[in-house]
């Protein structure tokens, strides 16, 4: 399919005529008529042509000298080129947009406490944690993947990229207690937010956050983080994990509970969510249920290749005009 850029261009093709008719004759010095030194010379060419080229106005009965006329032509072709003729192809498909998601692990060792199970056997919050996390990042085909762990501090083990395996094989080494014993959601969540702010490539970023306990070290207060949470606008998903077993707790001398209003706080003002994991089975479920949340960009656009065919009338004008220039040179 062919159509023109700038179609409007065309009326630039009355340009000629309107100034013909329009202008005044021009009035000098020395009379009424511009005096032109090689209007003679033309002239002169016209005659030996044997008026070929009815270079005085009054050989042609319109007012117009086929010179004239020879002329326009190479104006109609430049004016072609400047309305840009375009052939464009077939649809196709837009490429699925990516998005920037960055994982942030709690790894204190309150992460160790073994209230989780796989196949009947009873694992720590960690390892369960492993095992979701990786399965969610191998479904994460298009995007780039990042990964923060914390506890005292807050380290960005992964910056975000396309390398799964990698960012899972750093998954699967981390232990608990590595980042400290205490819990910093604060450092984490700024760390995160930080990562994404300096990463432009993709508008779509969202940070998972996981965590079993509160905030109590670092120094971003949690507070503080929301509110840099809420003023950057980058969705954020938040799972508090552990089981609400007070037996279970005392039994195990750990009673430290997941801050569940300020994590929900954190979801809600970035326009995310807040998921409450009991179990490895409820931690597998938030996982698949961000994964649809944050189901792949899959667009209805298509885009058409453009192909510019703005310099064949171009070179044709071109063409054209040197030919006249030639044919003027043999005359005279």
């Amino acid at each position: 399919m062919n159509h023109f850029a700038c179609p409007y261009a065309f009326l630039l093709l009355a340009m000629p005529f309107a100034l013909r008719y329009l202008l005044p004759p021009v009035k000098g010095l020395h009379g009424d008529a511009l005096k032109i030194p090689f209007i003679g010379d033309l002239e002169k060419i016209s005659i030996k042509s044997g008026g070929i080229w009815n270079m005085g106005s009054a050989a042609a009965g319109n007012g117009f000298s086929k010179f004239f006329w020879f002329l326009f032509a190479v104006w109609t072709l430049l004016v072609i080129a400047a309305a840009r003729p375009q052939q464009i192809g077939e649809p196709i498909r837009l490429k699925n947009e990516s998005r920037d998601i960055m994982l942030v692990l709690d790894i204190s060792t309150s992460m160790l406490q073994p209230d989780f199970a796989i196949n009947g056997q009873r694992i720590d919050r960690l390892t369960a944690v492993k095992k979701t996390a990786a399965d969610f990042i191998r479904k994460r085909a298009n995007d780039r993947v990042g990964l923060i762990l914390f506890g005292t501090r807050a380290y960005l083990q992964s910056p975000l990229t396309f390398d799964k395996q990698s960012v899972e094989e750093i998954l699967w080494s981390m232990q608990a207690g590595m980042a400290g014993d205490s819990t910093s959601i604060g450092d984490a969540l700024g760390l995160a937010l930080k990562n994404l702010k300096d990463n432009e490539d993709t508008k779509n970023k969202v940070i998972i956050l996981l965590t079993d306990g509160e905030n109590n070290d670092g120094s971003l207060s949690l507070a503080q983080a929301i509110k840099l949470a809420r003023d950057e606008g980058i969705k954020t998903y938040t799972i508090g994990v552990g089981s609400r077993d007070v037996f279970f707790g005392m039994l195990i001398g750990q009673m430290r509970g997941v801050d569940e209003k300020g994590l929900s706080e954190l979801a809600a003002v970035t326009s995310g969510e807040y998921f409450r994991a009991e179990n490895t089975a409820a931690l597998q479920q938030i996982y698949n249920a961000i994964d649809q949340l944050e189901a792949d960009i899959h667009d209805d656009r298509f885009i058409r290749e453009t192909k510019e065919l703005y310099y064949i009338p171009l070179v044709a004008a071109i063409l054209l005009g040197m030919a006249l220039a030639v044919v003027l040179r043999r005359i005279n």
